[in-house]
């Protein structure tokens, strides 16, 4: 069976707890709140759709729709399996960027550690030099070899040239040692900020380090769990074509339920029938009597159908309206493929919901649902002649009843208990409205309205 004929909308069955992979920092209360909406929203629409899907299963042998919503439980699953797959993936592939990046930064840390030695060692041998300069000059000075004075320079030239001579071997000296003394400062100074910004770099590696070993860890974590998503989403689809060919070797049950289904149909046709050829000749008696009363003549009347008022809402939904449509009245499509006559509308309600008479009427039939597995507990109401049309109420799937085959019945009178009986999925409420023997649709009644 190809997985694109599958019509079920079951698209989320199993994810209302479903969440992804993911770190968040701390939340504000109006994101929590629009997180929480966000999720009650999406629980809402997955009961939605469970329900549609049930409902389109209405009729169907029960073992069948449990290997049907079982597929389409584990259909539904593959999506967020993908995506969790994909989640994973990406998260690896962050790890691994950051990986990359710490690695980048440890490197470029390492090289200005190796940069910031070479200069404090060169640093060192201009500090070394200088002072090797300055301990040359103080030896020659305690030596007494140091360069006479002015006056000196002055009284024991020869000449003026012999002066300017010595002058200037003097103050080359004098600049030497000023000089050698200046470097050995400067020097020792810009050591002494490198041995800060070493100590700095040193810190900034191990901090790299100990990023760099978790990273790893985190790595090596985000690769098992993208290697077990993966595992996961392939045993979902092996598990889905598993199931998916188990289906596709029930096509005989299939076909057996839609006849069954189609059998019970007829029979509620034939029923109604009955009820309609009752009131057809209580309507023609009713119709001879007033025609013999106009005349004079003093023969009673005949029994009439029970008549409803057809000014107001004169028919109203079994429970509570608003009500909730989980499948609608009209043409359906089997998820295993085919279409239906869905001759009525299907409500929400919840399992011991009290469910009422629609109108005034009297009950024609109830029919237990051993027996009747399609319908299960069902119970036809005679509403009579309006209008000059017969109609007839039918509400399928009680768990019991509280009326009786004869009985009279008042408009909003418990007649029965919402259950699951019959081949359905869940409880629910199936209601049908006959007019002259032919399916109308109960949401076109203005009582009828609809959440």
């Amino acid at each position: 069976m190809n997985r694109k004929k599958h019509l079920g909308a079951l698209a989320a069955f199993a994810l209302a707890l479903t969440s992804f992979a993911g770190v968040a920092g701390p939340m504000s209360p109006a994101a929590f709140a629009d997180d929480r909406d966000d999720l009650v929203a999406k629980q809402k629409e997955q009961e939605k759709q469970i329900e549609s899907t049930q409902s389109s299963l209405e009729g169907v042998d029960k073992d069948l729709q449990a290997v049907y919503l079982d597929l389409e439980e584990t259909k539904s699953k593959i999506p967020v399996a993908e995506q969790e797959l994909e989640n994973a993936e990406n998260e690896l592939a962050e790890a691994e960027r950051d990986q990359q990046i710490v690695a980048g930064q440890l490197d470029a840390a390492q090289g200005e550690l190796t940069a910031i030695k070479d200069e404090i060692t060169q640093g060192e041998e201009s500090i070394e030099a200088s002072e090797n300069n300055l301990g040359e000059i103080a030896r020659s000075q305690y030596r007494g070899d140091t360069m006479p004075s002015t006056m000196d320079l002055i009284v024991g030239a020869s000449s003026s040239e012999d002066f300017l001579n010595s002058y200037q071997v003097w103050e080359a000296l004098s600049r030497s040692q000023s000089t050698s003394l200046t470097e050995a400062e400067v020097a020792t100074a810009q050591n002494t900020t490198r041995e800060s910004r070493q100590s700095d770099v040193e810190e900034q590696i191990a901090e790299l380090k100990d990023q760099a070993d978790a990273l790893v860890v985190e790595k090596e974590e985000k690769q098992d769990a993208a290697k077990t998503k993966h595992d996961d989403l392939l045993a979902l689809q092996a598990d889905f074509e598993k199931k998916e060919e188990k289906l596709q070797g029930q096509k005989d049950a299939f076909e057996s339920s839609l006849s069954s289904l189609e059998t019970k149909r007829n029979d509620t046709a034939a029923e109604i029938a009955k009820i309609d050829a009752e009131n057809e000749k209580l309507k023609q008696q009713q119709e001879a009597a007033k025609k013999q009363q106009s005349s004079g003549s003093s023969s009673s009347a005949a029994k009439s159908a029970p008549v409803s008022n057809p000014s107001g809402s004169w028919l109203i939904p079994t429970v509570p309206a608003p009500v909730y449509v989980t499948s609608p009245f009209g043409m359906r499509q089997y998820p295993f493929g085919g279409v239906w006559m869905h001759n009525g509308v299907d409500l929400r309600s919840s399992c011991g919901e009290a469910q009422v008479a629609p109108a005034d009427g009297v009950v024609a039939k109830t029919v237990p649902a051993p027996g009747n597995s399609t319908h299960g507990n069902q119970i036809f109401i005679n509403l009579g002649v309006v209008n000059g049309s017969s109609y007839v109420a039918v509400t399928n799937h009680l768990s019991s009843f509280n009326v009786s085959a004869g009985q009279s019945v008042k408009q909003g009178q418990v007649i029965g208990w919402t259950g699951q009986t019959g081949q359905v999925t869940g409880c629910h409420v199936h209601m049908e409205v006959w007019k002259n023997g032919s399916v109308v649709d109960p949401m076109s009644f203005p009582a009828f309205t609809q959440r």
